[in-house]
């Protein structure tokens, strides 16, 4: 029903179709840094932080702007945070990737609190004149910061129970824009330097494979699917998470139970499963578990188990 974009202009406009965004001074904030930062303050503003409880921050997401320097220091240098950043990307997991890597530099010591970012231009790298993927995308950006349960002083905690990543290497999403380009000129302009994919396949393949892995991640943690009061699923397709929570728990689940932000945002890659995460949390009772989970090209599938402090 709705989505939103860094620039609605230029995507609406017949002789252009893709969005308007005026390349930047390199003094100037970037983008991707721009969108970051903005959700990193609402992040740590929530979590009642600032940048000097902050040693890390990583930027997660499928679009990154550049290869270097990283957006991840471009944002840390903006927040004014004093320690590490890098970017990382594992296309729409990149999110439960970010958030396992983030968890396991606070458990080993190596950072108090660590900011993970998902800054995501999807419309940037969509070609619009393809009828089978100009409606999927939306443009967004999600932040969440991970701390010492003992240090964390926010009402809306989650412990993080545990994480569980999963890869196995695909063609059927891909995006083969890169510097090596312009070392081929018989590819420039190519469909394939922007996004594609096999949705059929992906949906035949993925669906039965995140249900396997939530499910074993479950069962090796002593849970159950029923168990579990909310899944935070990737926003890719309604059918697909209406399909791999129906194999968990052998029934037709609520909206509730598996909460939809696609009719208002759209697929926003690695940000859909963190904004449905952001916006049904609060009614949760102490205790209460959820799984996050995000999957996408690669294939790629990650799942953390949160449990409402």
């Amino acid at each position: 029903k709705s989505r939103f974009v860094m620039d609605k202009a230029g995507i609406l406009d017949p002789q252009r179709m893709k969005p308007r965004l005026p390349e930047r001074a390199n003094d100037e904030p970037s983008v991707l840094c721009e969108m970051a930062v903005a959700a990193a303050r609402q992040a740590l503003e929530r979590a009642g932080r600032s940048a000097a409880d902050v040693d890390g921050v990583i930027v997660a997401c499928s679009n990154l702007q550049r290869p270097y320097p990283a957006i991840a220091i471009e944002v840390q240098q903006a927040l004014g945070i004093q320690g590490f950043a890098f970017d990382m990307n594992v296309a729409c997991s990149s999110a439960t990737f970010g958030i396992q890597t983030a968890a396991n530099s606070v458990a080993l010591g190596q950072a108090r609190a660590v900011l993970m970012v998902n800054p995501e231009v999807c419309t940037g790298h969509l070609n619009f004149r393809d009828r089978d993927s100009h409606f999927i995308f939306g443009d967004a950006a999600t932040a969440v910061l991970l701390e010492r349960a003992d240090r964390a002083t926010s009402v809306h905690q989650f412990d993080v129970v545990s994480s569980k990543l999963w890869t196995e290497f695909s063609n059927n999403i891909r995006n083969n824009f890169g510097f090596l380009n312009r070392a081929a000129e018989e590819g420039e302009g190519a469909a394939d330097k922007l996004f594609i994919q096999e949705g059929r396949k992906v949906f035949r393949e993925v669906c039965p494979k995140v249900a396997e892995l939530v499910g074993e991640h479950l069962q090796e943690n002593g849970l159950q699917p029923s168990d579990v009061a909310r899944f935070w699923l990737h926003q890719a397709n309604l059918s697909m998470n209406h399909l791999i929570v129906k194999k968990l728990l052998g029934r037709e689940v609520s909206e509730q139970e598996a909460p939809v932000i696609l009719d208002r945002y759209a697929n926003t890659s690695s940000a859909g499963s963190v904004i449905a995460f952001h916006l049904y949390q609060d009614d949760l009772p102490q205790g209460a578990l959820g799984v996050l989970s995000s999957f996408g090209a690669g294939y790629s599938i990650g799942s953390v188990i949160l449990r409402k402090r």
